[in-house]
């Protein structure tokens, strides 16, 4: 194939990879019919969420994050949640969180603490891409120190490796 030949298909995919990439319009659907369910609550008239959010919000009262064994990586079950908080940090720009990391007991001190940080550190990730500021974040690691749970089990365990989002400033 010679050099123009090759250009002019070159430039032929861009423009289709451009196209493709055009802004798409979302409908939006009309909203549901109250059916005096509990259904999670939506942010103020005016789409912003304020700080009575934080205890009347369903979204925004789920506060703690729960890991794997042994890892450090946000699991898509709590992306929704992320996506909340991440709303409220870019709504309330005065706000402020401190991201909590916690550990089981099994592995040593030192280990626990990196481990707790680096949940902590997850989690801060997940809502500086879900548009919260890191200048409003704070990581703390606890490792094993504290626990919800003090037995020795898998059940117990699973409480204990978690990251816990509590609000400094409202």
């Amino acid at each position: 194939m010679n050099k123009s030949t090759r250009v002019l298909l070159v430039s032929l995919l861009s423009v289709a990879a451009l196209a493709g990439c055009s802004k798409k319009v979302k409908e939006t659907a009309p909203p549901p019919a109250d059916t005096g369910s509990t259904v999670p609550q939506q942010p103020a008239t005016s789409g912003l969420y304020g700080p009575n959010d934080l205890d009347t919000d369903a979204c925004l009262r789920q506060r703690v994050v729960y890991f794997d064994f042994d890892k450090d990586d946000v699991r898509s079950e709590f992306q929704a949640i992320m996506a909340c908080h991440a709303k409220y940090l870019r709504d309330r720009p005065s706000s402020r969180i401190t991201l909590e990391g916690h550990t089981d007991e099994r592995g040593s001190r030192a280990y626990n603490q990196a481990l707790g940080e680096r949940r902590g550190n997850a989690v801060s990730s997940a809502l500086q891409a879900n548009g919260g500021s890191a200048s409003q974040l704070t990581v703390v690691s606890y490792g094993e120190e504290r626990p919800v749970c003090t037995e020795s089990n898998e059940a117990c365990w699973s409480q204990n490796r978690r990251v816990e989002i509590v609000y400094t400033a409202k």
